[in-house]
């Protein structure tokens, strides 16, 4: 899943929100961060922002300890912010009281997405790897996020 289809994926299900609540729902602080040290790897230093300056992004303790525990257990994201993204829909539909099968049904895509995304070419995942990983995606972020 490229970064575009990540924040498209958040803004469809924000609408009415401004741009700074759409960063807040994937799990960035507005206040609050945890220092230069915990930006997230493997991206740009900075984001920009609907105004078209940009913004620092910055991960806090609660998000390191998520993404290195995504890591410890083998998932390999495409991205930290796209992982970001699927631990704070995780949250998002257990705090709307959804059951396992309708926050499986809703990560599910997403994470399929995320495998592709990070196999290099055009190879395919090997067979159950995809309900693994969402497994532990769902698993990981109700344990550390939520």
């Amino acid at each position: 899943m490229s970064l575009m289809v990540a924040f498209a994926a958040v803004s469809t299900g924000a609408c009415g929100m401004t741009s700074d609540d759409v960063i807040a729902t994937i799990g960035l602080p507005s206040t609050e961060t945890a220092g230069p040290d915990a930006e997230v790897q493997g991206l740009p230093p900075r984001l920009p922002r609907a105004d078209g300056s940009a913004t620092a992004m910055h991960v806090t303790p609660e998000q390191r300890g998520y993404l290195d525990a995504l890591d410890d257990a083998g998932v390999h994201t495409s991205n930290e912010l796209v992982a970001l993204s699927i631990g704070s829909y995780v949250c998002q539909a257990h705090a709307a009281e959804q059951s396992d099968q309708a926050v499986w049904d809703f990560v599910l895509p997403m994470v399929r997405d995320d495998v592709h995304d990070s196999l290099p070419g055009d190879e395919a995942p090997p067979a159950g790897q995809v309900d693994t990983v969402t497994a532990d995606y769902i698993r990981i972020a109700t344990e550390r996020l939520c």
